[in-house]
C-alpha cells in the first residue's frame, strides 16, 4: 500500500448489510449493500458500491470511485486528515467530494457535480463513513431538486473479507 494512504488502511476490505432510506420525493425502501476499497500501489483507495433489494436481489445502484489523501488538514486539529473523493454514477452523475478523516469518521460534502443532461438534478451530496472496529456506517444526504439537504441513506455494514 503506498505510505499517502496510511490513516485510510483500516477501511480497505469488502463490507456488507442493511441499510434504509426515505426522501421526500420517494416513499421509504430498505437495501442491502456491499462496499468494497482497495488498493493497486498507487497514492488512492479505489471505492466500489452496490445495492440490491433484499428480497428479490434485484440490483438497485452502483458507484465507483476513488479516494485520496492530498496531505494534512490545514487549520483542523492533530490527527485530521485531509480526504478527495471522487465518484461516478451510471446514472450520469459525477461528484467531486472533500473533507476529513478524524477518529475513525470520513465525513465529505460535494465542491462539484457534474450531470449529463438526462440526470436527475442532484445538486449537492454529503457523506460520512464511520469506522470502529468490523462495522462501516455510513450516512448519505442530498440536495435533489427543489428540496434542500435532506438525509436520504443510512446503512450498517460488517467487514466480511
Amino acid at each position: 500500500m503506498h505510505a499517502a494512504l496510511a490513516p485510510l488502511a483500516g477501511l480497505l476490505g469488502t463490507f456488507e448489510g442493511d441499510g434504509e432510506g426515505d426522501y421526500p420525493t420517494i416513499s421509504p425502501f430498505r437495501y442491502r449493500e456491499r462496499v468494497v476499497f482497495g488498493h493497486a500501489g498507487k497514492p488512492f483507495v479505489t471505492y466500489q458500491q452496490h445495492t440490491w433489494q433484499p428480497d428479490t436481489d434485484a440490483p438497485m445502484h452502483t458507484e465507483v470511485g476513488y479516494l485520496r489523501v492530498p496531505g494534512p488538514a490545514v487549520d483542523a486539529p492533530a490527527g485530521t486528515t485531509r480526504v478527495e473523493l471522487v465518484i461516478a454514477q451510471p446514472t450520469g452523475i459525477v461528484e467531486v467530494q472533500e473533507g476529513t478523516l478524524e477518529d475513525g469518521v470520513l465525513t465529505l460534502a460535494t465542491t462539484t457535480v457534474g450531470r449529463t443532461a438526462t440526470a436527475k438534478d442532484v445538486w449537492s451530496v454529503r457523506r460520512t463513513f464511520a469506522l470502529r472496529d468490523d462495522l462501516l456506517v455510513y450516512d448519505l444526504w442530498m440536495a435533489y431538486a427543489h428540496v434542500p439537504d435532506t438525509h436520504h441513506l443510512h446503512a450498517e455494514l460488517r467487514r466480511t473479507g
